[in-house]
Order: C-alpha cells, then structure tokens, then sequence
C-alpha cells in the first residue's frame, strides 16, 4: 500500500471518528437534558432517573474512547 492510499485510509478514519464523537456528544448532552427535566417533575420514577445516570456514564466513556482513537491516529 501506497503512502498516497494510507494517508486517505487514515484521514477517512479520523473523519469517520470526528462523526462519531459528534453524534455521541449530541447523545450525552440529550440524556443530560432528559434526566434534568425529568428532575423537575413531581412524582418521577427514580429508576428512570437511575437508567438515565447509566446511559450518560456509558456515552461519556464511548466519547472519551473515541478522543482517545482519533489521538492515536493522529
């Protein structure tokens, strides 16, 4: 393989990578937002809220594994 052709393998994974931390950070900030409001309600179930602390935890660690993959390309 080529210079040329592993220079775009790895510039197409660093973009593909940059996608996916986006759309995760989305994902965090949406959890974030739902378990918030979800707060703010009277008589909430607090076993959505527990599976809604799991859910961020879990996206949070896939964003950081993710700044970690687009470092080692780098």
């Amino acid at each position: 393989m080529g210079k040329s052709a592993q220079a775009r393998i790895i510039g197409g994974m660093k973009t593909f990578l940059t996608i996916l931390l986006g759309l995760d950070l989305v994902a965090v900030v949406a959890v974030m937002l739902t378990g918030v409001l979800g707060m703010a309600k009277a008589g909430r179930d607090p076993r959505v809220s527990n599976r809604l602390m799991r859910w961020r935890v879990t996206l949070q660690a896939l964003a950081v594994a993710l700044v970690v993959a687009l470092m080692l390309t780098g």
